[in-house]
């Protein structure tokens, strides 16, 4: 059975810190074809849609849209803090490989 990703408490954290439900946002997840790899995420601040599927903790959203949810089954959205900077980072089981930008990967 596929599971939605999950999300961190840590990624729901930041979200609060940057204030993304206040002005109306959510964390966008999408898989698109393209980067070194095959596919690529595109994570972005986004008003969320009203097919999407909606991840919610602490007041506020992570949203999938139905195309790239199936590439996301029982992933785990995160937040890291590390030297190279701060970001938003995907553990996907369903990748078989990926590049060293963290960003693209294949299936």
């Amino acid at each position: 059975m596929q599971l939605p990703p999950k999300v961190t408490e840590r990624a729901y954290e930041r979200l609060a810190e940057i204030g993304a439900a206040s002005q109306g946002q959510a964390l966008r997840i999408a898989v698109e074809g393209g980067g070194c790899s095959g596919f690529q995420y595109e994570i972005k601040l986004d008003a969320p849609n009203d097919d999407d599927v909606v991840l919610e903790g602490g007041g506020e959203k992570v949203v999938v849209d139905a195309i790239s949810l199936p590439f996301l089954a029982n992933a785990v959205i995160d937040f890291t803090e590390e030297l190279i900077g701060a970001r938003f980072v995907i553990e996907n089981p369903n990748a078989t490989s990926s590049c060293g930008c963290g960003t693209s990967f294949s299936m």
